[in-house]
């Protein structure tokens, strides 16, 4: 069986415009939906609860919003409790046709070990996910046009990704410790360090509709948990992946990151700077925390060493 994971928070219209139109029967495998909806608010879980009724999916309800990682993980658990030996984790705001939902699935029943994404398109067919790259020199990720064959480097997008169960389990599935961003690359890392491989297949299509769950949805501005959390979390990964010496040359470099970060809701935002630059500012001093810490107590992790071209 096919479990399709779905973390919905204040979601229902995604959930709807996105995941009612994909006819489960239509695949050549038995599946179940698996929506788990983070807390946002009474009305929100109503409407929530009314669409996976009206679909007849399965529907997780968390009593606070956990986060995206842990989300995940509790819907991949209940998609294993059902039956489910493989799994296809989805945006609500990503649409992912039949034939491509079975054609991920097929690729992990022949390689349970490798972790599998599509090639990610925004609605006008630009690309969006074509690969992902560790730039430990740099202290960032890139995204980059990965080879169509499996590798054992880079990152894929949580965005749209399909794993064996098995294999989700022996890996620990996503750290709950990042709460949103950068979980996908973590997850990446420890896949590949226990011997799995990942793979982006350019021949299947999932298309993004880029922002849709975000407060600021149709504008180029993010949301303050958008600056807080990458800032943040790109520290907390190099703080349990990284050796000292990278750390530190992250922390060199978290300045320049959290503006980078920052210009990518535009400059139009800045004639009101207060929440996003605070929530940058905030983000920042929690990721130092974390390297700090790392640094101070310093715990055996491996030599990430992969540079993008």
């Amino acid at each position: 069986m096919l479990g399709i994971v779905v973390v919905s928070y204040g979601s229902a219209s995604l959930l709807r415009a996105n995941l009612a139109d994909v006819d489960v029967t239509a695949l050549r495998r038995p599946a179940t939906v698996v929506v788990v909806d983070n807390y946002k608010g009474a009305r929100e879980r109503a409407a929530v609860r009314a669409v996976t009724a009206e679909q007849g999916w399965e529907l997780v309800e968390n009593s606070t919003n956990a986060g995206f990682g842990a989300a995940v993980d509790t819907g991949v658990a209940r998609a294993a409790a059902l039956g489910a030996t493989a799994v296809v984790v989805v945006n609500p705001d990503a649409r992912v046709a039949v034939d491509v939902l079975d054609a991920l699935a097929d690729a992990v029943a022949a390689s349970p070990r490798t972790l599998v994404s599509p090639r990610v398109e925004r609605p006008d067919g630009r690309p969006w996910f074509t690969g992902g790259a560790l730039d430990v020199a740099g202290g960032r990720t890139r995204n980059v046009e990965a080879p169509p064959t499996p590798l054992a480097t880079g990152w894929l997008s949580g965005a749209c990704l399909a794993a064996d169960v098995g294999e989700w389990a022996r890996v620990g599935g996503f750290d709950d410790d990042y709460f949103l961003y950068w979980e996908d690359v973590d997850l990446s890392v420890r896949w590949t360090a226990a011997g799995g491989t990942l793979q982006v297949r350019h021949d299947l299509v999932a298309v993004h509709d880029v922002g849709g769950t975000q407060e600021t949805a149709g504008s180029a501005a993010k949301s303050p948990t958008y600056y807080r959390y990458n800032c943040r979390n790109r520290l907390v990964f190099a703080a349990k992946n990284l050796p000292a010496r990278d750390v530190r040359r992250w922390l060199w470099r978290t300045p320049a990151y959290a503006w980078q970060v920052l210009l990518r809701g535009g400059r139009r935002q800045l004639l009101r700077p207060v929440r996003p630059v605070w929530a940058v500012v905030r983000g920042s001093v929690e990721g130092v925390g974390w390297a700090v810490r790392a640094l101070v107590r310093p715990a055996s992790r491996p030599v990430r060493t992969e540079v993008a071209a």
